[in-house]
């Protein structure tokens, strides 16, 4: 196994529900040149609701991508994953600390300066296990503390544990400024005084549609951004359409700028020689809850559901055929270390192996399916995302009716990104999760593999794996390319126990039309829009 860790990362995306993804860089093509057109309105679709806008408080995807419009983080990164002035112009950090000092000039949505104390204010928060930030082990060491000299414009945290990537993770934080940080219920609401991104929130229609208005004071921007570059929208309008197939007709007439299409309707719009942007993103992976003494809390019950599923079938229903076998759970683009962690690590294929695994761990077949001793049937309820498009459906049906065939009564959960947030996070009744969590680094996979679980934290499976929790605090003594290979031995540990179960990714195109753009951390770079006439 060979790994590698760039010099910086990219923030999670958590997916966990893919929703929890959208990640990375890929190739573009299509798109036609066209001239650029000023002071028009990027229209795009999601296929879920984001659910609260307060940065601090989710780490859903849908939610993230929306909020890159409202907040910037103190760094960005560019494609090679180095990193560029955002809020900040200079920074400097070991595995504890971290030192950044703020550009001049800079403002949030009402009109007001942004000041270190401001900044210092969103890490504490964060920090603070009171609060039960979701961003609290992902970005931010629950204990994190964080001291501003305003005068100086410098912010200096101390993290509350080592984080071998301490830069890339505190670095990319969204940052909210003063007012919305004493109103969080604004912020939920996008939060349109207290913004530090390049657009604020005008209007929230839950459920349909969010509009963005371009801030013109907009000066700090990633890279080269110059705010009279010609093309740039005035408006951004988000639009919550669930059907992919309404999406792709939309954005065909004209009506949506881009769209992400995980389906069918690939193969359509390429075929229209769109411009595109693709995603590598983690759509096929398997959560099983292990609290409160469910099924999936038994290795042997897991190894055997798993060694019941023909998971490639599975994975290539659900990317349309167009994925590709998981080689890691960190995926987004690009990663901090690379390397082969699932191959050869889960069960084969084999139905009567299943079977008989789970007769050796007290479950037999009995009057309508398998049972326990006491009589317990094995029943289990598979939770999916609906804002994933119909071939997640279609994957899901698939693994109950293998599920069903090995004697386990299966009953589909299908809920869309809000709702898995909630179920997952909140502590709420599932059996087994398909919600895939996408991650750029291994830093970012521990809070949801380790610590409090749900709801007094986001370990929403309930995992406790002494081994993986070993290698972590080995990993987490070290800084940069030193860490990879333990890193990567933590991984495997989980995968070895099947607490996680990654089995397939895809390639996730972003069509555009009348418009093109970049992607990054897993959402469009609002910066990097360009709207063009026909």
């Amino acid at each position: 196994m060979r790994s590698r860790l760039r010099s910086l990362g990219r923030a999670t995306s958590l997916a966990t529900a893919a929703a929890l993804v959208l990640g990375g860089c890929g190739g573009s093509s299509g798109g036609g040149d066209g001239k650029p057109a000023d002071g028009g309105t990027f229209t795009m679709a999601y296929a879920s609701d984001p659910g609260t806008l307060d940065p601090a408080k989710t780490v859903m995807s849908i939610a993230i991508g929306v909020n890159r419009y409202l907040y910037d983080p103190l760094i960005h990164l560019d494609d090679e994953g180095e990193p560029v002035a955002g809020l900040a112009q200079k920074w400097e950090a070991t595995g504890t600390t971290a030192t950044f000092t703020l550009r001049s000039g800079v403002t949030c949505s009402d009109g007001s300066a942004l000041t270190a104390s401001d900044v210092a204010k969103n890490i504490d928060y964060i920090g603070d296990p009171k609060n039960k930030s979701p961003l609290a082990g992902v970005q931010i060491q629950p204990g994190t503390t964080a001291k501003a000299d305003d005068a100086k414009r410098t912010v200096t945290l101390t993290s509350g544990a080592p984080d071998a990537m301490l830069l890339r993770n505190a670095g990319s934080v969204p940052i909210a400024c003063g007012k919305g940080l004493a109103n969080r219920k604004s912020l939920a609401k996008g939060g349109k005084d207290g913004g530090t991104g390049m657009f604020t929130m005008t209007e929230a229609v839950t459920g349909d549609h969010y509009t963005l208005t371009r801030r013109k004071d907009y000066t700090w921007g990633p890279g080269s951004y110059d705010g009279k570059a010609k093309g740039l929208p005035d408006k951004v309008t988000i639009r919550v359409i669930p059907n992919e197939s309404t999406a792709a007709n939309l954005l065909l007439s004209g009506e949506l700028n881009a769209a992400p299409m995980t389906g069918p309707e690939q193969k359509r719009l390429a075929a229209q020689k769109l411009f595109r942007k693709d995603l590598q993103a983690p759509v096929g992976q398997l959560y099983f809850n292990q609290n409160g003494g469910r099924p999936g809390a038994d290795e042997a019950v897991r190894r055997a559901l798993v060694g019941a599923l023909d998971l490639p079938a599975v994975g290539k229903v659900i990317t349309n055929g167009a994925g590709k076998p998981s080689k890691g759970m960190v995926t987004v683009e690009p990663r901090a270390c690379t390397g082969d962690t699932v191959t050869g690590r889960l069960p084969e294929h084999d139905v009567a192996a299943a079977k008989s695994a789970l007769d050796r761990a007290g479950w037999k077949p009995g009057a309508g399916g398998i049972r326990a001793k006491g009589g317990k049937k094995l029943a289990l309820s598979l939770m999916y995302g609906t804002q994933n498009g119909p071939t997640t459906a279609a994957g899901a049906e698939l693994v109950q009716k293998e599920w069903k065939a090995l004697g386990v009564d299966v009953e589909l959960r299908p809920v869309d990104s809000p709702g898995l947030n909630n179920a997952l996070f909140g502590g709420g009744d599932w059996d087994v999760s398909m919600g895939p969590v996408a991650l750029n680094s291994p830093t970012q996979l521990v809070p949801f593999m380790a610590g409090p679980r749900a709801p007094k934290g986001v370990n929403f499976a309930g995992v406790h794996n002494a081994k993986y929790e070993a290698l972590v605090e080995q990993a987490s003594a070290k800084v940069g390319e030193a860490s990879c290979p333990q890193w990567q031995q933590a991984e495997e540990a989980l995968i070895d126990d099947l607490d996680a179960v990654p089995y397939y990714d895809s390639l996730t195109p972003v069509f555009g039309k009348g418009a093109r753009f970049e992607l990054s951390q897993g959402a469009i770079v609002p910066s990097s829009i360009r709207m063009y006439t026909d």
